[in-house]
């Protein structure tokens, strides 16, 4: 309840200060339409005088532009084209003196509902009791439609600034093909980075255990002494254990099977266990995400632990996996030194992942630290 009411009161505030402006835009529109007729009549180009009023206006749709952001919380784009500013203005003041009357007419009810309990301290027995408390119940209904109202102007409020300075559906068509188009690329580069990635791990890891496996296997065949034989077979066996250690690694890199056998909370702990140093972590979801989210979601984890790690000299790293509407929150914070470079590969290549899903991805690391990751990623 206490959230309701600070929200009407927010845009009860918004529809006020629409009213007092609508006030300076009926001045401009009348003036500025007169000033506009007057120039075109002398010149093709309208002259400075047309340059004027067209700032002018661009400069009230700004103001209109953050009120709508302050009050409302719609963000809006740039004001586009003058012609639309200039129609958006007109259509305000209009929008505007409905605003200012629905506030009369709230206040009136306010009034009429306080009648019964201030009428006869001040008049006395001048009007009937019967009236007085008619008049009230009246002023009650007045009041509960003047608070719809408010809602109602500011929902037409919102509506027309989107109408005419947000972008239009072909914009916004392009934007979204654009969005596509590199969030596309980015999934490809993301998928060579990571099969580079997994190469350069056979080949450096795996392949040189393997290579050594087959020079010891080869020398105990070869040796004469049992016991130097029996002590490069030890050897041999080692290596196998190591091969087959750092192939799990690899693998593990490559898709974790705990994602599948005991959901995102498992897998997020094993990487917690793996990681080197002290993590703690926080997963509060309600049911599993899809499996593209929680794997996602994996990667982010992994990969911001392991540059924490490696990079930032933390002590402790602090991960938490929340719901928030139909938004998975994944927020990775260490103590360490700052600086992450989010162009980086490891960084990059999160970015990307996160883009695929219509994810929001930030990097907030200053020199000092601490160094924090945050992504939201889409589930509804």
């Amino acid at each position: 309840m206490r959230t309701l009411l600070r929200r009407w009161l927010r845009v009860t505030l918004g529809v006020l200060l629409g009213a007092l402006t609508a006030v300076v835009e009926l001045v401009l529109v009348v003036v500025g339409g007169l000033w506009l007729l007057a120039t075109l009549v002398q010149r093709a180009d309208g002259g400075p005088h047309r340059s004027a009023v067209y700032r002018a206006a661009r400069s009230l749709a700004d103001a209109e532009r953050r009120r709508v952001a302050a009050y409302y919380g719609v963000e809006l784009d740039v004001p586009r084209a003058e012609g639309s500013v200039l129609r958006y203005l007109a259509l305000r003041c209009a929008l505007g003196g409905l605003g200012g009357a629905v506030l009369l007419s709230l206040l009136a009810g306010v009034a009429y509902t306080s009648l019964p309990v201030w009428w006869w301290p001040v008049y006395g027995d001048v009007a009937h009791p019967g009236d007085v408390v008619v008049a009230g119940f009246g002023g009650l209904f007045l009041l509960f439609l003047s608070a719809q109202g408010v809602y109602g102007v500011g929902l037409l409020d919102v509506w027309l600034a989107r109408r005419f300075l947000g972008p239009g559906d072909r914009e916004l068509l392009e934007v979204r093909i654009g969005e596509l188009t590199e969030s596309r690329a980015g999934v490809i580069e993301a998928v060579h980075d990571e099969r580079r990635r997994i190469e350069r791990d056979l080949h450096d890891g795996v392949q040189q255990r393997l290579v050594a496996l087959g020079m010891l296997l080869g020398r105990s065949r070869r040796a004469t002494d049992p016991e130097k034989a029996h002590e490069l077979l030890r050897q041999a066996h080692e290596e196998s254990r190591r091969a087959l250690a750092e192939l799990r690694d690899v693998a593990w890199r490559v898709y974790p099977a705990a994602l599948d056998g005991g959901g995102l909370a498992a897998a997020l702990e094993t990487v917690a266990e793996r990681a080197g140093l002290p993590v703690r972590l926080t997963c509060e979801l309600s049911g599993e995400p899809p499996a593209a989210v929680q794997t996602v979601a994996y990667f982010v984890v992994a990969e911001a632990v392991t540059n924490a790690a490696k990079h930032s000299g933390a002590t402790l790293v602090t991960v938490r996996v929340t719901r928030q509407g139909t938004m998975v929150v994944v927020r990775i914070e260490d103590n360490g030194k700052g600086g992450a470079d989010p162009t980086g590969g490891g960084l990059l290549g999160l970015a990307r992942r996160v883009a695929a899903l219509d994810g929001r991805f930030t990097v907030v690391s200053p020199a000092a630290g601490p160094t924090v990751i945050t992504a939201e990623l889409p589930c509804g």
